[in-house]
């Protein structure tokens, strides 16, 4: 049996559904208050305390494991720019002809992460991307091999190969970060013990008859929006926050104005 992935959903429609699922878990817990009455009030706010103390524990550990994962995101990135840009600019000081053909490889390269980079790229396209990148770093692997048997004693050889192998690194290390998203079950978990909370808010207060429901729907649209925003951390290429990509357009124009 597969387990329930949000991130296959758009994020409003998780928010809209969420949200209503709070609330009707707020207002089913707010009529059993009222039936129930005045009788275990005590226990009942001694439980509503410890289930929003586990909420905001939950709320918090999940956030740190999403905003962790985004950083990391953001930090293969500028690093996977700075190791194209750093190959590019050894790769003028090759011998000709295998200087001008690196660096048109190493162009086609990051147009490919550009590319990729202004759309959400379906599974197919991700897949063919990455192929694409495997093609094009082996033909740099390639010209890179021959040019030891031309230049053996040439310093620049030696660091244009370093400064590649780092590049071809960085690609598997931002492949990884992409890919590294908080666990379901811990989203899912989050969920459930939101809308239990909630539903203790809920009868917490239909106990006491002049309680507003005001209150217990406000927290309840703020945990759907700080759980919307977790989400949102945690998806790599879609919703409202996202990884800048200015390093790799930075790096694109600084290689475009190379004038040999």
């Amino acid at each position: 049996m597969t387990m329930l992935d949000l991130n296959d959903y758009p994020l409003l429609a998780v928010f809209l559904v969420s949200t209503t699922i709070i609330l009707l878990a707020s207002e089913f817990g707010r009529r059993l208050g009222v039936r129930a009455g005045n009788r275990g009030g005590d226990n009942v706010a001694t439980l509503e305390g410890a289930i929003l103390g586990l909420m905001a524990l939950m709320i918090g550990f999940t956030f740190a494991m999403a905003l962790a994962r985004f950083e990391t995101r953001r930090d293969a990135a500028l690093n996977e720019a700075n190791a194209i840009g750093t190959t590019a600019l050894r790769a003028r000081m090759l011998p000709a002809p295998h200087n001008t053909e690196s660096i048109a490889l190493l162009k086609d390269y990051l147009q490919l992460r550009l590319d990729l980079s202004r759309r959400v790229a379906t599974v197919s396209e991700l897949n063919a991307a990455i192929d694409r990148s495997n093609a094009i770093q082996e033909a740099l692997w390639q010209q890179a091999k021959m040019l030891p048997a031309k230049a053996p004693g040439m310093v620049p050889t030696g660091l244009y190969i370093q400064s590649l192998n780092e590049m071809i690194d960085n690609q598997e290390k931002r492949l990884t970060a992409a890919r590294n998203s908080v666990p379901k079950i811990v989203l899912l978990a989050l969920y459930g013990v939101a809308t239990i909370a909630s539903a203790f808010t809920g009868y917490a207060a239909g106990l006491e008859a002049r309680r507003s429901r005001l209150p217990v729907y406000v927290m309840a649209g703020l945990i759907s929006a700080v759980i919307l925003l977790i989400e949102d951390l945690d998806r790599p290429t879609t919703g409202f926050i996202t990884v800048s990509q200015q390093p790799l357009v930075d790096t694109a124009s600084s290689i475009a104005g190379f004038k040999d």
